[in-house]
């Protein structure tokens, strides 16, 4: 007997009831867009998406709105990408680094010091490559609409300080399901465990792994401090957000529709930007004030570290787009 596959199960089911419910309702001539996203309410993106919302009723007269679904209410990031795909679902955010499987030149924003600085990485962003990034998706069904500011990424460990490579030797950690995140850890010595962002308090807690990596906001917002009292500020990955809309969806709006979408889209990421950066602030202090250890380490020994990896790329697609991204003022 064929065992049952509860994950698919479970992703046929959430597309039944939004295509019931319409990942693009209408009534009386007004279109609702349905969103989700992973994060909680008081989370940056969260916010950027009511703002969008309001833009978009704005300059759509009224016509058009969103209706939000935060907190992973319909699944993992990787489920509501699958959900876009079949048109059950509008719109979602998801880090690009899981969009890896989907559009493989995503890889280059999870391997480490690909961007000089952040001003580096928005010039990328927002200029010719990262356009051709948004677009990517298209032959998979899900239409890039903005980047959004997710920081950059660094280590936090339970019992012991990372301040060299070195120190994360025989240490378990955290990353995200991305082959090349995977390969970034194991690249700097340390044993990469994927586990979803759910469970990964509780992995702390256990002592499942030894350590995670991520943004100052999702640290502090996931009460991880709690448990890892040691934050590296490497800064080894700097992994964008992303702003999804289904194809499905996209393609059954009209021109203009179209058009007042993406420019509400455009409109919420200097403003996404603004409240990144004070809940960077805002929680780097917070986990300061709570016992956490700073540690600010030499990044050259990091970026050393690495060589190999980078190395490794050469004469594929990703190697050129790397090469490019170098060559941006």
């Amino acid at each position: 007997m064929t065992k049952f596959n509860w994950r698919l199960g479970r992703l046929i089911l959430m597309g039944i009831v939004f295509t019931l419910l319409g990942a693009c309702g209408e009534k009386e001539n007004k279109i609702t867009l349905k969103m989700a996203h992973a994060l909680e309410t008081g989370h940056s993106v969260h916010k950027a998406m009511v703002f969008m919302g309001e833009r978009l009723k704005e300059l759509s007269g009224g016509t058009m709105d969103v209706d939000i679904y935060p907190n992973a209410q319909l699944g993992t990031e990787r489920d509501m990408m699958e959900l876009l795909q079949i048109g059950s679902l509008g719109v979602t955010k998801v880090s690009t680094s899981p969009m890896e499987s989907f559009v493989p030149e995503m890889k280059v924003f999870s391997i480490p010091y690909v961007f000089r600085s952040e001003e580096h990485l928005w010039k990328v962003l927002e200029g010719e490559i990262g356009q051709n990034l948004l677009e990517a998706g298209e032959i998979v069904r899900l239409g890039g609409l903005a980047f959004y500011d997710s920081g950059s990424r660094s280590f936090y460990t339970n019992d012991k300080p990372i301040r060299k490579p070195a120190d994360l030797q025989g240490l378990k950690i955290r990353v995200q399901k991305s082959q090349t995140s995977v390969a970034m850890v194991e690249a700097m010595g340390g044993a990469a465990t994927p586990i979803s962002f759910g469970e990964l308090y509780t992995a702390l807690q256990q002592g499942v792994v030894d350590g995670a990596e991520n943004n100052p906001p999702s640290f502090y917002l996931s009460k991880h401090y709690d448990i890892a009292k040691y934050y590296t500020l490497d800064m080894h990955t700097s992994v964008p957000d992303i702003l999804l809309i289904s194809s499905h969806i996209w393609n059954k709006l009209t021109p203009e529709q179209q058009g007042w979408v993406a420019e509400a889209a455009r409109l919420s990421i200097p403003y996404q930007k603004e409240l990144w950066k004070i809940s960077t602030e805002e929680a780097l202090q917070a986990v300061i004030d709570a016992g956490v250890e700073i540690i600010y380490p030499d990044k050259s020994l990091f970026q050393d570290a690495v060589k190999d990896m980078h190395a490794g790329y050469q004469g594929t697609p990703v190697h050129r787009l790397m090469q490019q991204i170098a060559e941006v003022e």
